[in-house]
């Protein structure tokens, strides 16, 4: 591919994402804007920075299985997550910090709004950090998620998932999206799910089971590529 190809820009496609209103998804209600989007001329703070080569990250940032340890280990699936960002063109990006965060295994967050009766687990956190290497690789070590209720509907609930965020070059180019598990029965019930009309993007949010990653006797292994933008994008949240 030449360089002017990889310059080119493609208009994002508004029909890959739902409707900010979806009232099935009750909280969309109040969230969804009632009058037109103001666009805002972006300052050069922006849109050149943070360097995130600079950030000091401990040795088990990307390690939710001990980077949170009290004494001994998180309860639940042990499992390995990884995959690598990419730009439209399949180019790599390199040295981009991802964040995830997510409920323990039995589905409760460590968070003081989070009133589920599962119990908190003294060794998990639930949050981590790293950056992708050269290649746009990134890897992570954590618990599979518990599925937990919600008040959106007499007896919705959530599937396991994960909350994925990439910053890209800029404190402007960050997107959040979460993935969701390859084989889980409870995807195409969750109203979250329902409101993405576009089967190809809820495909593109579930992590596939990859066998050749995992640590025998150990973990198994979860996959999920970022693709930012282009036919064959992530859907990423309308936020």
């Amino acid at each position: 591919m030449s360089d002017a190809d990889s310059r080119r820009f493609i208009i994002r496609d508004r029909n890959w994402h739902p409707k900010a209103l979806t009232p099935d998804y009750k909280t969309s209600i109040a969230r969804s804007p009632r009058q037109a989007l103001v666009s805002i001329p972006q300052s050069v703070s922006e849109t050149s920075g943070p360097d995130f080569s600079h950030l000091k990250f401990g040795k088990f940032d990307n390690d939710l299985l001990l980077n949170f340890n009290n004494g001994g280990l998180p309860i639940g699936e042990r499992i390995i997550l990884a995959g690598r960002v990419r730009d439209q063109y399949g180019k790599p990006i390199p040295h981009t910090l991802v964040e995830i965060w997510q409920a323990n295994a039995g589905g409760r967050y460590r968070h003081k709004n989070d009133r589920y009766l599962a119990p908190l687990d003294p060794n998990f956190g639930g949050v981590g950090r790293t950056l992708t290497d050269s290649e746009g690789y990134y890897s992570f070590r954590t618990v599979k998620p518990g599925p937990y209720p919600w008040r959106n509907g007499p007896n919705d609930w959530r599937p396991a998932h994960i909350h994925v965020s990439i910053s890209g070059p800029s404190i402007a180019t960050r997107l959040i999206t979460q993935l969701y598990f390859e084989g889980d029965p409870m995807i195409p019930m969750c109203p979250i799910v329902k409101s993405i009309t576009n089967a190809d993007a809820v495909q593109s949010l579930i992590a596939r089971l990859d066998m050749g990653a995992a640590n025998p006797m150990d973990c198994l292994a979860y996959r999920f590529d970022i693709v930012l933008r282009g036919q064959r994008q992530t859907h990423f949240e309308n936020c």
